[in-house]
């Protein structure tokens, strides 16, 4: 059981047989009444946010969330075929339970697969990914009185981001899956 006194940030719980993480949350000790919890939920099936209030020391059941490490094969119309590592067992998931993770798949990858009662509901892709520059316009050097020059940049995956100036086209990049930032050049 998890009680409200345990809440912190990415804490997940089965809130009416779903289950939600805490994304955000507040004590709260009026002068008048006891205390309550101010709570900003996301509900992991759905993705729906939700604002509830809950009584200082409520309890709610683990969720008894499942994690599989899967390797992403390829995509097949709304179709994203992984394979579990283990049991070389191959799974179509549709775009919903793929969203997270969408402009993050790589061929050959090995994707982080969430079950909620046997059923997969989300794919987180791993904390750092490699991925090769598709397009990268010139590096123009302007007004930079900082030095922090970037350029934006399309990733195979089509995820577009900024990368610094001396970033080309077929350059590999390593990217932080978390903020979707860059990090470096990976020389290959």
């Amino acid at each position: 059981m998890v009680s409200t006194s345990d809440f912190k940030k990415g804490r997940k719980i089965l809130f009416q047989n779903e289950p939600y993480m805490v994304i955000d949350f507040v004590h709260v000790k009026p002068g008048k009444g006891g205390a309550f919890v101010r709570t900003k939920m996301k509900n992991l099936i759905t993705g729906l946010m939700r604002e509830e209030t809950f009584r200082s020391g409520e309890k709610f059941p683990d969720p008894g969330l499942e994690y599989k490490d899967m390797q992403y094969l390829y995509e097949d119309g709304n179709l994203y075929h992984f394979m579990d590592l283990e049991s070389y067992e191959q799974f179509a998931f549709n775009k919903n339970q793929v969203e997270e993770a969408l402009e993050l798949l790589k061929e050959q990858e090995t994707y982080n697969i969430v079950y909620f009662q046997d059923k997969p509901i989300a794919v987180n892709p791993p904390m750092f990914i490699e991925l090769k520059v598709v397009e990268a316009p010139p590096g123009v050097r302007g007004n930079t009185a900082q030095g922090a020059a970037t350029k934006p940049i399309t990733l195979e995956s089509g995820l577009t981001l900024q990368a610094p100036l001396f970033i080309e086209e077929g350059d590999i990049v390593k990217i932080d899956t978390r903020t979707n930032e860059y990090i470096e050049r990976v020389n290959k």
